[in-house]
C-alpha cells in the first residue's frame, strides 16, 4: 500500500473513531473511560492502531488528539507524549487473533455488567437485533484492568470467536468489522441488555432460538442497516452539537 493510500485511510479512520466516541459518549455509553480502537488497512495481526489517549476527555476528543500505536500498544505517532490507554492491551490481543475484526470497543455498560455479579443470571438475546450474539456472550472472570499483554490475550481468548464479551464486575468488550458497525453493534448491546433485564422483571425470560436468530439475521442487510442507523446517531450527535458536521 503507498504512502498517499496510508495517509488516506487513516485520515478516514481518525475521523470514524472519533465521531464514534463522541457519539456513544452523546448516548451516554461510553463514560470518561473506555475506548474504541481501529486496525489500519493492510497490517496484518495487530499491525497499528487508531486509537485515543489515556486523558482525553470522550466528549471533546478530535482527530487529531488520536495516536497510532504498533501491536505491542507503543506509541508510534501522533501527539508527541501523548500516552495510549492503559487498556491498550485489549485491543491489540483481540486483533493479533481476530483477523475478521478491525474494530474494537472496551466500555462499561452498567446493565450488562450486572449479569456478571448475581449468580445464575445470564445475558442473553431478546431483542431482535442482538442476532449478532447468536454465538453467546461469554463472562471473563478477571474484573481488574487489563494492563498488560499476557492478560489482553487471556481476554482475547475468553472472547474467541465471539462478538462480545462481558468482563466480571467490570464491562465488556465489542468487536466487529468496521467503526460503524461497532458503533451500532454497541447501541443493540446495551438495548438488549435494558430488554433482558426489564423482561426479568416481568417473569422467566424468553430469549431468541438460534432459529430466530438465524431467520433474523437473513432478512437484514447488514451494510444496509449499519449505514442507516449510523447516520440517524450521528446526525443527533450532530444536531446536537457533539459532533462537528464537517467531520462526517
Amino acid at each position: 500500500m503507498d504512502q498517499i493510500t496510508q495517509s488516506t485511510d487513516e485520515t478516514r479512520l481518525r475521523n470514524s473513531v472519533a465521531v464514534a466516541t463522541r457519539t456513544l459518549n452523546h448516548q451516554n455509553i461510553l463514560g470518561y473511560s473506555g475506548h474504541v480502537s481501529a486496525r489500519l488497512p493492510g497490517r496484518e495481526g495487530a499491525g497499528e492502531i487508531i486509537i485515543q489517549t489515556f486523558d482525553q476527555s470522550r466528549a471533546e476528543v478530535t482527530p487529531d488528539d488520536l495516536v497510532v500505536v504498533d501491536g505491542d500498544g507503543k506509541f508510534v505517532r501522533g501527539n508527541q507524549g501523548a500516552r495510549p490507554p492503559d487498556e491498550v492491551a485489549i485491543h491489540t490481543e483481540i486483533l493479533r487473533v481476530r483477523d475478521d475484526v478491525n474494530a474494537v470497543f472496551h466500555f462499561h455498560p452498567q446493565v450488562a455488567t450486572l449479569f456478571t455479579m448475581v449468580e445464575g443470571a445470564q445475558l442473553v438475546p431478546v431483542d431482535a437485533h442482538a442476532f449478532r450474539w447468536a454465538s453467546g456472550i461469554p463472562v471473563h472472570p478477571v474484573p481488574a484492568k487489563i494492563n498488560d499483554a499476557a492478560m489482553g490475550a487471556a481476554l482475547a481468548a475468553t472472547l474467541g470467536p465471539h462478538n462480545a464479551a462481558l468482563m466480571r464486575a467490570h464491562g465488556a468488550v465489542i468487536v466487529a468489522e468496521s467503526v460503524e458497525a461497532l458503533m451500532i453493534d454497541a447501541i443493540h448491546f446495551c438495548e438488549n441488555a435494558e430488554a433482558n433485564y426489564k423482561a426479568a422483571m416481568l417473569g422467566p425470560v424468553i430469549a431468541l432460538s438460534q432459529d430466530d436468530m438465524t431467520l433474523i439475521a437473513s432478512k437484514l442487510n447488514r451494510a444496509a442497516h449499519t449505514a442507516k442507523l449510523w447516520d440517524y446517531y450521528t446526525g443527533l450527535a450532530v444536531s446536537a452539537g457533539a459532533v462537528p458536521p464537517d467531520w462526517l
